[in-house]
C-alpha cells in the first residue's frame, strides 16, 4: 500500500456537519493535504470550551463530502477535536481548521464561540490551528472570498509554523470579490453584546471591507505572533 505523505488537515466546526460553511472550507483546502472532517451532528454554537461528561459520546462515519473521510459526533466542537486525535487519526493532525462559521467571532465573542474553542483545543495540544468566520449569518451566504482566504492562509500555515500554542482568529467581511480590500493583522478588540443582544461595537477592519486576523493564545492577543505575521506575510497584506 502506498504511503500517504500529505499533511493531515482536520476540519471541524460548530454549525454542524451539514452546514454550508464547513462544506466550503473542505472544498477550499482539499488539494492541500489529506482532509479528515470530524464535526458535530447538530449545531453547537455558543458552546465555548464545553466538553461532554456523564453521557456517551457517539461517532458515526458519514458520506457527507464524497471522497473525504468524514465523521459526525454527538458532542461539542471540543469533543470533536479530542476524538479526532485519539480515536480516528491516532495522532495529531498537522493542522486544525474550524469553520467557516456563519457569523463573526471577533472581540470577546471568542470566549463563547464553539468555532474558536475547537481551534483553541487543538492549539492547547500543540496543533497549528485557525478559526474562520464569515460576517454573514445566512446559509445562502457567498463564500467566494472566504474560500480564497482559507486556502491561502492554510497553505501559508503549513509552510510556516506558528509559535507553539498560538492560533489564528480569521474574520471575513460580507463582500464580493471586487469589494474585498485585503487582510489586516489586528489585536483583539474589547466589544461585547448588550443585554438586549444588539452588538455594541464592531471592529474597524471588518467595517471597512478587510478580513481581520488576530493571533491568539490563552491571554488572547499574541503580540509576538502579530509582529511576525506583519513581517513575514507582507505579500498577503
Amino acid at each position: 500500500m502506498q504511503k500517504d505523505d500529505r499533511p493531515v488537515i482536520l476540519v471541524t466546526n460548530d454549525d454542524g456537519i451539514t452546514a454550508p460553511g464547513i462544506r466550503n472550507l473542505v472544498e477550499a483546502v482539499r488539494d492541500l493535504g489529506r482532509v479528515v472532517v470530524v464535526a458535530p451532528d447538530k449545531p453547537q454554537s455558543g458552546m465555548g470550551h464545553a466538553i461532554t461528561i456523564g453521557e456517551p459520546l457517539r461517532l458515526e462515519k458519514v458520506n457527507e463530502f464524497d471522497d473525504i473521510e468524514s465523521w459526525q459526533c454527538s458532542g461539542t466542537p471540543v469533543d470533536c477535536v479530542k476524538l479526532a486525535k485519539d480515536k480516528i487519526l491516532h495522532r495529531k493532525p498537522d493542522i486544525c481548521l474550524s469553520g467557516i462559521n456563519h457569523g463573526p467571532n471577533h472581540s470577546i465573542n471568542i470566549i463563547y464561540s464553539g468555532t474558536m474553542s475547537a481551534a483553541m483545543e487543538a492549539a492547547i495540544e500543540g496543533i497549528p490551528s485557525v478559526g474562520f468566520s464569515l460576517y454573514e449569518f445566512g446559509f445562502d451566504a457567498d463564500f467566494t472570498v472566504s474560500k480564497h482566504l482559507a486556502h491561502t492562509i492554510t497553505k501559508r500555515m503549513l509552510e510556516e509554523r506558528l509559535p507553539e500554542h498560538t492560533l489564528l482568529n480569521v474574520n471575513i467581511p460580507k463582500a464580493k470579490p471586487d469589494e474585498f480590500k485585503g487582510i489586516k493583522i489586528c489585536r483583539q478588540a474589547y466589544a461585547k453584546w448588550a443585554e438586549e443582544f444588539d452588538e455594541r461595537l464592531d471592529i474597524e477592519a471588518l467595517k471597512n471591507g478587510y478580513a481581520s486576523i488576530v493571533p491568539i493564545k490563552i491571554d488572547f492577543t499574541d503580540m509576538a505572533a502579530k509582529q511576525m505575521l506583519e513581517e513575514k506575510w507582507k505579500d498577503l497584506l
